[in-house]
């Protein structure tokens, strides 16, 4: 290695170092500081650990249903606001004089007599007396039930009850008493101007009621008793009651107020960034040993450690922010990204280190990492193999199920009961869901800022309506045919053994655009026996036939198609020669020297499983068609020659395919040969 590249590998290696500092930094710096509280605890469930003693003073808080339970009685049983209405007391007593003065009016000419003075201010102020102690409506038609209520007169408030004040019929009848033992008074005029004028002056408040309501509701206490610093709170292999249980549940919410409070600052810091990091050196370790290819791309590793830290500080944003559920967070989205993206080991990998590690700042760890491990796990599968695009709604649908089905059986077992089961949390796990379909637009984001290619971009480029498959159907159509069969070969081969069947199908689909240059010259594209080739020298034929590879690469990176594809094309001869010309030369002038690497293509060699296979399918489909008659036993014979002759050109030793995969796709492939050229199998029959 000389000093430059290893100055090159060097400056790779701190790039990647400084990636994983930065991101343990910024996750460390998210999360809540404060000790956690360590405990599991169940109820119905015994107490696992060693006797806890409370570590300092807090309140017992009341369960949710105790504090609904008092809402309700406030509700049902407080007393109600009523106004005495200044306004409409001096109302009525205006509309009561005006009505008496008209009714007089009408009765007697003399419209200014003692008589009508006297009347009028006698009958007024037995009114102002009934319209102080007040008149009051039916109280339970505002409020069942009600024996007392608040009289509000100006500022005061008075506790009273319905009896101490007047109906319309008791007003009118108390008024009827007095008004009737005066004498020299038309009680005819008095009581029909009282008929027409006597109303309510006491009035339902509903704001004030309901603002007294609210306040006594707010003022509610939220703990009932204390445990005290140095208190034994639980022994060990005690059960978990009721009783326990709430005092447990108030010991570590109390640790969840007590965040940044609690315990060294310092040392919890130091605590997260040991856990952090151990967390992300195990996902360097895993890329190193198991995915080199990642692990030597900066872009990729970049996106993985993005995505992991992204995660995570939504986490603690959500912690942060005292939300009302933490299920609401999408956490599937990374195990669909990475699966989509890279492979489901992979994706599989990374979900359970972020989960793992998010268990240990969440209320309910173990119960948060079961629901989002299971979850996780249905994601990825059921994306296993992404053929469409509807695999995403379907895998959403999956998902929501596992959660449904594991939350109701964890709180099942916790509870014993459906009764107690908080439904609410379904709609946050529906949420949650939702928001896991961001992942496809996200996806598209990512293919488009890291230049990666998904299966998502290759379902797009294996559609044969594509642009420039069409133009290869029209130009080529010979080509395009053996396009599709080697597609089919590789495609099953590498469902046989195992790897990226839409990346092989792809690369299969296009290994041969280059063609479309100069179709005529290729003996699938050729007609009435007509080749150009009988025209040419051999070392210009060689070198057209060569050009293809070339003229390929260009078309593809014209056309955009992503560098994976293209790898394809460029390795699907490797650096074998084109043998055919190569030998004709020799044969008919053996006196001449020729430089080989004339004949020979330029590589490179493929360099993984997908392109090895390709490369198979492509050699021993284009020699099938050679065939004159096919055979099981000939068609047996042309795959393993051809197949031998490039495991004997060292074409797959930079790929990771062995020995074993090559034997099964050999014997695959004369399966489908056989079944393509509707060849039967021969069976010995054994004869007695």
């Amino acid at each position: 290695m000389t000093h430059s590249n290893k100055n090159h590998f060097q400056r790779i290696a701190l790039t990647k170092y400084s990636l994983v500092v930065i991101c343990v930094a910024i996750i460390v710096s998210v999360l809540p500081k404060g000790r956690t509280f360590k405990y599991e605890f169940d109820k119905g469930k015994p107490w696992m650990h060693q006797d806890l003693v409370a570590p300092f003073d807090f309140a017992i808080e009341k369960t949710t249903e105790e504090i609904n339970a008092e809402k309700y009685k406030i509700n049902k049983t407080a007393a109600p606001c009523y106004q005495l209405d200044q306004k409409i007391t001096n109302e009525i007593k205006t509309l009561f004089e005006k009505e008496f003065l008209v009714i007089w009016k009408q009765k007697y000419l003399n419209e200014n007599s003692i008589q009508k003075q006297q009347s009028l201010a006698q009958v007024k102020a037995k009114l102002s007396s009934v319209l102080d102690v007040g008149i009051i409506g039916n109280v339970n038609s505002k409020k069942k039930n009600v024996d007392e209520f608040y009289l509000m007169k100006g500022n005061n408030a008075t506790l009273s009850e319905p009896n101490v004040h007047y109906t319309l019929a008791s007003a009118y009848e108390i008024l009827h008493q007095q008004i009737s033992s005066i004498k020299q008074i038309d009680t005819g005029v008095v009581f029909t101007a009282l008929q027409n004028t006597l109303a309510e002056n006491i009035i339902y408040d509903e704001v004030l009621t309901s603002k007294i309501n609210n306040q006594a509701i707010s003022n509610i206490s939220t703990y009932e008793g204390m445990v005290g610093k140095g208190d034994l709170i639980i022994e060990n292999s005690t059960m978990v009651d009721d009783a326990k249980y709430r005092i447990l549940a108030s010991l570590r919410n109390e640790y969840d107020r007590r965040l940044g409070v609690l315990g060294n600052k310092y040392l919890v810091i130091l605590g997260q960034t040991l856990l952090v990091s151990l967390i992300l050196t195990l996902l360097m370790v895993f890329l190193s040993m198991f995915r080199k290819d990642i692990y030597a791309d900066l872009r990729k590793m970049f996106l993985i450690l993005s995505i992991v830290t992204g995660m995570l500080v939504v986490l603690s944003w959500s912690l942060r922010l005292n939300l009302p559920s933490l299920y609401f967070i999408p956490y599937c989205i990374v195990p669909i990204i990475i699966r989509v993206i890279f492979d489901t080991r992979l994706a599989l990998y990374i979900h359970l280190l972020v989960v793992v590690l998010a268990g240990f700042f969440v209320p309910n760890g173990y119960e948060f990492i079961f629901l989002q491990l299971t979850a996780g796990m249905v994601a990825i599968n059921s994306i296993k193999n992404l053929l469409r695009r509807s695999q995403f709604l379907i895998s959403a649908l999956l998902i929501y199920a596992t959660y449904v089905i594991g939350y109701i059986g964890i709180s099942i077992i916790h509870e014993g009961s459906f009764i107690p089961i908080n439904w609410d949390h379904l709609l946050w796990f529906l949420v949650s869901v939702i928001l896991s379909l961001v992942a496809y637009p996200v996806i598209y984001a990512f293919e488009k800022l890291f230049g990666i290619t998904t299966e998502v971009t290759l379902m797009e480029y294996t559609n044969i309506n594509n642009k420039l498959l069409r133009e290869l159907s029209y130009k080529a159509p010979g080509t395009f045919q053996h396009s599709l069969q080697v597609a089919n070969l590789a495609e099953a081969a590498i469902f046989k053994i195992g790897g990226n069947a839409l990346l092989v199908r792809a690369g299969a689909l296009y290994h041969d655009i280059g063609k479309m240059e100069s179709p005529e010259f290729f003996i699938e594209n050729q007609q009435r026996g007509i080749n150009p080739h009988d025209e040419l020298a051999y070392e210009a034929s060689a070198k057209i036939i060569i050009r293809h590879v070339y003229a390929g690469i260009e078309i593809a990176s014209k056309n955009r198609l992503p560098s994976e594809i293209i790898d394809f094309i460029r390795t699907h001869h490797g650096n074998t020669r084109v043998d055919y010309f190569y030998q004709s030369f020799l044969k008919n002038y053996p006196e001449k020297s020729i430089n080989e690497n004339v004949f020979r293509y330029p590589g490179p060699i493929p360099f993984s499983k997908e392109q090895a296979v390709l490369m198979l399918a492509d050699t021993v489909e284009a020699a099938s068609r050679s065939l004159k008659d096919p055979s099981a036993q000939t068609i047996s014979d042309l795959v393993e020659r051809v197949i031998d002759y490039k495991i004997n050109q060292q074409q797959f030793i930079n790929s990771d395919i062995s020995i074993k995969e090559i034997y099964i796709i050999k014997q695959l492939f004369k399966e489908m040969l056989m079944s393509m050229y509707h060849i039967r199998m021969e069976y010995q029959i054994e004869r007695n």
